[in-house]
């Protein structure tokens, strides 16, 4: 097809496109639904996998962990561009005794105030309050509390190697957020209950939503000396890192099986279309059309009419996830109550990337000119005394 006459034939197409009206909106209304079907529900993917970020890092941890060589040094620079929080924390390995019960924990300070604006933590309390007020308070699990027979506004004594004379710490808080790692051996304090020089300084770096870890980790090892040990959450969870891949991979499957059915009934409906309009192909190619011009007009039907699908159906996409992330997300709390990487909340609020944005619509187009091929190498190796003994 002459690169001077391309107007022309796209003219033709939209003139058989337009007189087929009916069937062209049929086709068009596959395309369209598949995509902005596939972009909500890529969509909503990435909020899952934002959930369960919310859900696990959030709810204490954080996206990276900054440790600082001794406790006395802290790294300085770590609120950059895309960090939303940066909270001090101070671990101490020793024992919780009361009465004659004893039990090994790690006493972690902290700045409760700034924990309670950033951290979910505070939506786990069961019983008493949080933030911490004073010094000598404690929050502790509710295993612990079994654990040391003991209950709110009980008093606990914490003691270690370093820390001279034991610490004692009433009860105002019970938490339970039904992860081990914080259930079973972790007591909270403030920071000004743990005594200078002692014990291990870390940071949890707490990122805006969508940010990528490794690029900030990056900036991190530009800026801080080597001494300092940095970890992202998917180095301390790295069952999550797979879960979430896991659900990324699943997601391109379903948008390329999806697309791969569409485009195959889209070449069977061009096929069908063609067959009855026969007539007009054969009357072109007596006047001259070659087979390469004949095949190029059914290419370009097919193009134009994913191209107009592709992008109303982007636009329904986009505008249906706009509309339910900012309404309230969907509730799929009684899916996920017993699931522990959706501790605080059950909530999803889908979230459009440049990948749900653009591979149902891509794909859509790719599989489209695919399609295209069945029906273009049927017209074109059709002579006109076949055509005209079909009429």
């Amino acid at each position: 097809m002459k690169t001077d006459g391309i107007w022309l034939w796209i003219r033709i197409a939209l003139c058989f496109l337009g007189r087929s009206g009916r069937a062209t909106a049929a086709l068009s209304v596959m395309v369209v639904t598949a995509v902005a079907a596939l972009i909500f529900l890529a969509a909503l993917s990435v909020g899952v996998e934002d959930a369960m970020l919310r859900n696990t890092v959030g709810l204490f941890s954080g996206h990276i962990t900054v440790t600082a060589p001794s406790v006395s040094d802290r790294p300085e620079g770590l609120r950059i561009p895309d960090v939303s929080a940066v909270l001090e924390r101070i671990w101490v390995n020793g024992a919780l005794s009361a009465s004659d019960h004893f039990r090994p924990v790690v006493l972690c300070g902290i700045d409760s105030d700034k924990e309670c604006a950033h951290t979910a933590l505070k939506h786990k309390i069961i019983a008493g309050r949080y933030p911490l007020d004073s010094r000598d308070e404690t929050l502790i699990s509710r295993d612990l509390t079994r654990d040391l027979d003991v209950g709110m506004g009980d008093t606990v004594q914490f003691e270690a190697p370093s820390v001279h004379p034991p610490i004692r710490l009433r009860v105002v808080g019970i938490y339970q957020t039904g992860l081990d790692a914080l259930d079973r051996g972790i007591a909270f304090c403030p920071l000004a209950c743990i005594p200078a020089r002692t014990g291990k300084r870390t940071d949890a770096v707490f990122l805006n939503t969508g940010v990528d870890t490794e690029a900030v980790i990056e900036a991190y090892r530009r800026q801080l000396p080597g001494t300092v040990h940095i970890e992202a959450w998917y180095d301390q969870m790295p069952d999550l890192r797979q879960l979430i891949d896991l659900e990324a991979v699943s997601m391109a499957l379903v948008i390329f099986i999806v697309f791969a059915v569409v485009a195959i009934g889209v070449a069977c409906s061009f096929v069908v279309f063609i067959i009855r309009n026969m007539r007009e192909y054969g009357i072109m190619k007596a006047m001259g059309v070659s087979a390469t011009e004949m095949a190029g007009l059914i290419v370009i039907k097919v193009v134009l009419m994913n191209l107009f699908a592709c992008g109303l159906g982007t636009l329904i996409g986009i505008a249906g996830t706009l509309a339910v992330a900012h309404t309230g997300g969907i509730d799929l709390g009684a899916f996920t109550s017993h699931n522990r990487y959706f501790t605080v909340s059950g909530v999803i609020y889908p979230r459009l990337t440049v990948f749900s944005l653009l591979a149902p619509p891509v794909t859509a187009l790719v599989f489209g000119l695919m399609s295209a091929i069945w029906p273009a190498v049927m017209v074109s190796r059709k002579r006109v005394a076949e055509i005209l003994r079909m009429i």
